[in-house]
């Protein structure tokens, strides 16, 4: 089941939609059971085809109901947070890219302030969540990957379940890279996804890995082993959708199964 709000932005000077997918069982668990959250970006593209980029979604709904109803993972809320169309870039990014002309003047600052102290609160008050760090997660890919990412940096302690898929690293000459460097706090779990046919540069391609293993390498330096961390390089795998909806079962069986 979806349900959508629209939430007014102080940070951002916009009303923005948000999707909230509820789990099988939901209305019959309602009194007794409180919810762990991931939060993801570009909502748009999660959920419903008619809306989604190409229109070829994540399947969120489909994947994680099938894993809820298979018990691989407890049941959860998921909540698409649209992206601001034109604005996208400019609201994802912490610093520009010089590779895309809509991405100057960025707000990634202000994103990071509505997703805290707008979203969430409002997630907080209108359904039955854990509030604990261990229950909250977010994530996105490409930009979104950046917002989820700069976003856990510059507010650490808020979310412990980071999903980052084919993260832009390279904007800012890989700013996000050199602040991951200086952090003293990460998420209790860390799912990274990249595919080695990203771009059509041979060029592009190699730089996106291998920045993908510059953070897992970062990461492991910062002490998550194998039960905090995955990494999973796909070959032959495109920046798209497909490819993201395709990785998303081992992604949420690792960030929210077993204990």
């Amino acid at each position: 089941m979806l349900i959508t709000h629209d939430i007014p932005s102080i940070y951002l000077g916009v009303t923005r939609r948000v999707t909230v997918w509820l789990p099988p069982g939901y209305r019959r668990r309602l009194r007794t059971y409180r919810y762990s959250v991931l939060y993801l970006n570009d909502g748009q593209n999660l959920f419903d085809p008619s809306r989604a980029f190409g229109g070829q979604t994540w399947r969120v709904g489909e994947t994680a109901a099938d894993l809820v109803r298979r018990k691989k993972i407890a049941p959860l809320l998921i909540v698409g947070i649209d992206h601001g169309d034109s604005r996208r870039a400019r609201e994802y990014l912490p610093v520009e890219d010089e590779r895309n002309p809509m991405a100057r003047r960025p707000l990634g600052r202000e994103y990071a302030e509505f997703v805290t102290r707008e979203v969430l609160p409002f997630i907080s008050r209108t359904y039955p969540v854990l509030r604990s760090v261990a229950a909250t997660g977010f994530g996105g890919s490409s930009y979104g990957a950046a917002a989820a990412l700069y976003t856990t940096l510059l507010k650490p302690g808020v979310f412990g379940r980071l999903l980052l898929e084919s993260p832009s690293l390279y904007v800012g000459r890989t700013h996000l890279l050199r602040m991951a460097r200086k952090a003293e706090r990460w998420p209790q779990r860390v799912y990274l996804g990249v595919g080695t046919k990203e771009t059509g540069r041979d060029d592009w391609n190699l730089e996106t890995v291998g920045n993908v293993v510059k953070l897992e390498r970062i990461l492991r330096r910062a002490g998550l082993g194998d039960r905090r961390l995955r990494l999973r390089v796909e070959g032959g795998a495109t920046h798209s959708e497909g490819a993201w909806a395709r990785r998303l079962a081992d992604a949420l069986t690792f960030l929210y199964g077993g204990r």
